[in-house]
């Protein structure tokens, strides 16, 4: 909800406070924060929470549903009644108060919040926290680590439990980075606070506390499987029947698609996925869909996926342009395989948004053609793509061409 919405409810004040804990208590609140938990009539949290600041609580006690969404809506049905939320360390880094701004306005909530996980953790091993790569796990596939293994960063990762630790050490380990110093950090603030490093590949570290965040110094062994930050990632680390975008095609057709930060890919006949795994891996907050005819090869992409460590890839088991329907409107469209069968065309221009970017590949004669057509209709630019590979001849080398490939690319007006 934004401004304009909070000044339709005639300018409420502010009712909600989400107020940090850290696991310190009350010791770690100033009196601002001890006021406001006083004072509310309602008091939502973890049940942690609630008994950390139980001396205090003079209202209601509402430990959070499951599913969350069912505690959101019950803080929002309190608008305008004192209501206190209790959170971990800095509720707008990977926590509660980011959910809870989508529904009600800044106008209406102040915020107090604790050092972060991160914070401390940063500060009990001397990282400069700006050079660290921040990684929250939690409730999170693992493998979204993954992208981040290079050799010699830094990575602060929060993690879900007590298993979480030996999954990450067990995860380096079988990726070819064993060697990385994977350090504990439990209960950060509290009294049962403790640290203690370990090499991955040896880590075996019981009675773990579940509140703890993993630090990893990242050390690559030979052979490690580390995925550059280039587009135009080896063929190589992709699982693949052949029907992939080669590298240096991949390449040249992310620079076409030009990826800007939280927009939507549609990977038309999607193949092994590399596009849209491609697109994701350039930030954190990309999207993209990819559209796969083949049951076989749909499933390999969502463990290609899974291995370049962007599971968020979502992968729809059809045939353009049956399968297009209903899909989210995407920012930018990459039409390989299947993209010369009738309609296929015609219904990704028609769902791309205006200024979205929609680039076309083809390999055969008849690809090509609808290429030609659409580019003699509507514009955009043509580029023919040869590349040629050295090769043995006999006891010597020769040049061995690869099929070429006739690109097309469009902004919708």
């Amino acid at each position: 909800m934004g401004d304009d919405q909070a000044s339709s409810n005639g300018n409420i004040l502010p009712w909600l406070t989400i107020v940090g804990l850290g696991e310190d208590g009350l010791t770690g609140l100033g009196d601002e924060a001890k006021r406001c938990i006083a004072s509310a009539s309602v008091v939502f949290g973890g049940a942690r929470h609630l008994e950390l600041a139980a001396p205090v609580i003079a209202g209601q006690c509402h430990q959070w549903l499951s599913p969350f969404e069912r505690s959101v809506e019950a803080v929002v049905a309190l608008r305008g009644t004192p209501v206190v939320v209790l959170a971990s360390g800095d509720p707008f880094f990977f926590g509660v108060g980011v959910t809870l701004a989508r529904q009600i306005a800044r106008s209406e909530m102040r915020v107090l919040p604790a050092p972060s996980s991160f914070s401390l953790a940063a500060s009990r091993l001397g990282w400069a926290l700006q050079d660290t790569v921040i990684v929250s796990l939690h409730g999170r596939p693992l493998d979204l680590i993954l992208p981040h293994l290079h050799p010699g960063s830094r990575i602060l990762a929060l993690t879900s439990d007590v298993r979480g630790p030996c999954q990450l050490a067990e995860l380096l380990a079988a990726s070819g980075f064993g060697q990385s110093r994977l350090t504990v950090l439990e209960a950060l603030g509290g009294a049962q606070e403790r640290v203690t490093s370990h090499i991955a590949a040896e880590f075996s570290l019981t009675g773990l506390n579940p509140l703890n965040i993993c630090a990893v110094e990242v050390v690559a062994e030979m052979g490690a499987r580390i995925l550059p930050l280039a587009s135009g990632l080896n063929d190589g680390l992709f699982e693949h029947d052949g029907q992939i975008t080669k590298r240096e095609v991949r390449a040249l057709t992310l620079s076409a698609l030009a990826p800007r930060r939280g927009e939507l890919l549609w990977d038309v006949g999607a193949g092994s996925g590399s596009i849209g795994i491609e697109w994701m891996l350039c930030d954190p907050a990309m999207h993209a869909i990819a559209i796969e005819g083949s049951a076989d090869r749909a499933a390999r992409i969502k463990r290609n996926a899974a291995n370049f460590g962007v599971p968020g890839l979502t992968v729809v088991h059809g045939t353009a342009p049956e399968a297009l329907a209903g899909l989210p409107s995407p920012d930018a469209i990459f039409v390989g395989g299947g993209g010369s069968e009738e309609g296929v065309m015609a219904a990704a221009i028609a769902a791309l948004k205006t200024g979205g970017r929609l680039v076309a590949n083809a390999v055969t004669t008849q690809m090509e053609a609808v290429l030609l057509q659409h580019q003699a209709r509507l514009g955009g630019s043509l580029i023919r793509i040869d590349i040629a590979r050295a090769s043995p001849v006999g006891a010597m080398t020769g040049w061995r061409p690869a099929m070429p490939v006739t690109q097309w690319s469009w902004v919708k007006p």
